[in-house]
């Protein structure tokens, strides 16, 4: 009988607590406290899209990593010779292949590649090697074929199956210059996909459509665990212990993809966005890359991007707070959830008062000097500052909090309302919002006085602020609607990011430009998004749904608080704890 040893060459492993590290995965272990074997699983990840490939096509050939990719020849409407080359965002021209041809297999890397066989008229034997630049003729392969597979390397390459007039077995392995044959795969089939090495190999899927799946050791193919989907012209990635599968063809255009462990398939629950076959793939397993290839009649340029980890998130959430002493809207906020402070806003009237928070509950401070609706804040609970804002008009006035009383500072240079703030008192951000006319202005703040800066791309007010002076986050707002809009600024100027995923105004914000929090807005929404510094994610909702309400704190202990739900003025205090990620652990039965 073969033991588990012999299988993983490890021992079952007792642990008092589940292991934290990534290498336990596939691991069989024993939890002592539980009572209870388990292992670590990868959650097998999600297809993202990529950029579109500059030339429209199928039968194409691609090898190379996710963020280095290679993509040559194909057919539009007619062979081409096109190359292009993936840096993980975009597609950019390549060297031409010397011979158009489509159903032709690829391997190497983006600056080291192989382009194998193919078809033209008919099925040819062509080998032509890419340097980053240009491609060169190779040898030849000793059969002419198309629709093969190939893996390897440019100097250690791969080629098997494929079809002449014939569905072909014949294996032939490349060292830079020749080809030479290896052993035969044990069922002839053209179509199919491959991963791994010259003499670490895999084979799966082909015509049929069929779900064989064969393995090679440099000798010989023998038989693998079969895929759950049967089909061919379908996509591959990965080495021959951890090989993606991905599109292709069974009786329609494919969207299931498949990870392979060296003994079987499992389903993923990512699944293509868009079906096709005839499709290219590289990369790895944990990230892979699909391109190019047929959706029924239409030639694909999508580009879609597979992430697979062993981790799993675990979203953010709301719990309740202390209950502020003056229900309002339209407030600021600074601090964090634990020193937090909250002044101004909109009872019924405009409010001067100002309320501290101990992580529990909150007190009253000393009052602003004049009571406003709207404006901005930056700081923290003993060293604040306050600006702009609507009384009976809109206001440019500054007010420096001590942690006890509200002293006049430097007006604002534009006056308005609606506007973000970041920062600390003596180096903040004052951005956007209203005089009667939208307003892109930003203005920075010394302590003292108000200077102009580089205005945001997208004028708006109601919009949500995070980070400091020099490295500040502006999202959300009202221009002619609710934006989704996301600058950042650098303390000079404002460059477009990652849009929020759902528009929204009389937003609020905390938290850093690399790790930002937007929650609440128009429309009393409760949703809330974590951004990275590149994206936004949706994670926890709030309790309580509100607009113009108020924040503080960071992206991992953000704090919300006051705001409205339709006419009625809100005391609702929030608490937020950040996302998290942890293994993704499975008891067994």
């Amino acid at each position: 009988m073969t033991t588990y040893k012999e299988i993983f060459g490890k021992y079952v492993q007792n642990y008092s607590s589940d292991p934290t590290s990534t290498d336990t995965e596939g691991q069989i272990y024993y939890n002592t406290t539980s009572g209870t074997f388990k292992t670590v699983l990868g959650n097998f990840g999600a297809w993202a899209s990529g950029g579109s490939l500059g030339t429209t096509r199928r039968t194409l050939g691609g090898t190379g990593i996710q963020t280095a990719g290679l993509a040559f020849g194909g057919v539009t409407t007619v062979n081409v010779v096109n190359t292009e080359e993936y840096d993980g965002i975009i597609w950019a021209a390549g060297g031409n292949l010397g011979t158009a041809r489509q159903a032709l297999a690829g391997s190497g890397t983006q600056t080291a590649g192989l382009a194998i066989g193919g078809f033209t008229t008919v099925g040819v034997n062509n080998t032509e090697e890419y340097d980053g630049s240009a491609w060169t003729a190779g040898g030849n392969l000793g059969t002419a074929r198309y629709a093969l597979a190939g893996c390897g390397t440019q100097t250690a390459g791969l080629a098997f199956g494929g079809a002449t007039t014939i569905v072909l077995s014949n294996t032939e392995e490349y060292d830079g210059t020749s080809w030479t044959a290896g052993g035969n795969l044990t069922t002839a089939r053209n179509g199919l996909a491959g991963a791994g090495t010259q003499t670490v190999a895999v084979g799966f899927g082909g015509t049929g459509p069929t779900s064989i799946t064969e393995e090679y050791d440099g000798t010989s193919w023998t038989a693998g665990g079969n895929l759950n989907t049967a089909r061919t012209l379908l996509g591959g990635a990965g080495t021959q212990t951890s090989a993606l599968a991905f599109g292709g063809f069974t009786t329609a255009s494919s969207t299931a993809t498949e990870a392979y462990d060296g003994i079987s398939w499992a389903t993923s629950s990512g699944t293509l966005a868009n079906a096709r076959y005839q499709l290219a793939g590289c990369g790895t397993r944990n990230a892979g890359l699909a391109f190019g290839g047929r959706n029924a009649t239409v030639n694909l340029a999508a580009t879609e991007e597979f992430t697979r980890s062993t981790t799993k998130i675990i979203l953010g959430s709301w719990s309740g707070g202390g209950s502020m002493g003056t229900a309002r809207g339209g407030l600021a906020g600074a601090g964090t959830q634990t020193v937090g402070l909250a002044f101004g806003g909109n009872t019924g009237v405009n409010s001067s008062a100002t309320e501290e928070y101990d992580g529990t509950s909150w007190t009253a401070g000393g009052s602003l000097s004049t009571a406003r609706n709207v404006p901005a804040g930056a700081g923290t609970q003993t060293v604040a500052a306050a600006f702009g804002g609507v009384t009976t008009v809109v206001v440019n006035a500054t007010e420096e909090y001590n942690g006890t009383s509200w002293t006049a500072g430097g007006n604002l240079t534009t006056a308005r309302q609606g506007l973000a703030g970041c920062g600390l008192q003596t180096t903040a951000l004052a951005f956007g919002g209203t005089t009667g006319a939208v307003s892109a202005a930003t203005e920075e703040y010394d302590g003292t006085s108000w200077t102009s800066g580089g205005n945001l791309g997208t004028a708006r007010y109601g919009l949500g602020g995070a980070g400091t002076q020099t490295s500040g986050l502006g999202f959300g707002g009202y221009t002619t609607a609710a934006t989704t809009a996301t600058e950042e600024y650098d303390g000079t100027s404002w460059t477009a990011s990652g849009s929020l995923n759902i528009a929204r105004n009389a937003i609020a914000g905390a938290g850093l430009q690399t790790a930002g929090l937007a929650f609440g807005g128009s429309g009393d929404k409760s949703v809330t998004e974590e951004y990275n510094g590149t994206s936004w994610t949706v994670n926890g909702n709030m309790a309580t749904g509100r607009r113009y309400l108020a924040g503080a704190g960071t992206q991992t202990a953000g704090l919300a608080f006051g705001g409205r739900v339709s006419t009625v003025v809100q005391a609702v205090t929030e608490e937020y704890s950040g996302s998290t990620t942890t293994l993704n652990y499975r008891t067994l039965q």
